[in-house]
């Protein structure tokens, strides 16, 4: 089963650059889908994220801000299946 990761970022942002590198390493070797989605893109996201970026989401859930919070990721990932909409 692939898991999907979003991460509200945005462009020329060092530090969503830094966690979008970050969350490669820690995912290689596992299937995953990291969705980058620029903030600045919808106005509805720019206003809940804005200054929260960048964030990583997993199933609904905000896994870290601003700096990677590998602990959290990993637990994300290695949920049993059946805890995450698996049928």
């Amino acid at each position: 089963m692939k898991l999907h990761l979003t991460l509200y970022t945005r462009p020329r942002c060092g530090l969503c650059d830094l966690l979008h590198e970050d969350l490669l390493t820690l995912c290689r070797g596992r299937t995953v889908e990291i969705v980058p989605i620029d903030v600045d893109g919808d106005p509805d996201l720019k206003a809940r994220y804005g200054a929260r970026v960048p964030v990583v989401v997993g199933d609904g859930a905000v896994l870290c801000e601003g700096r990677l919070d590998a602990a959290a990721v990993r637990a994300f990932l290695e949920r049993p299946a059946t805890r995450i909409g698996a049928a």
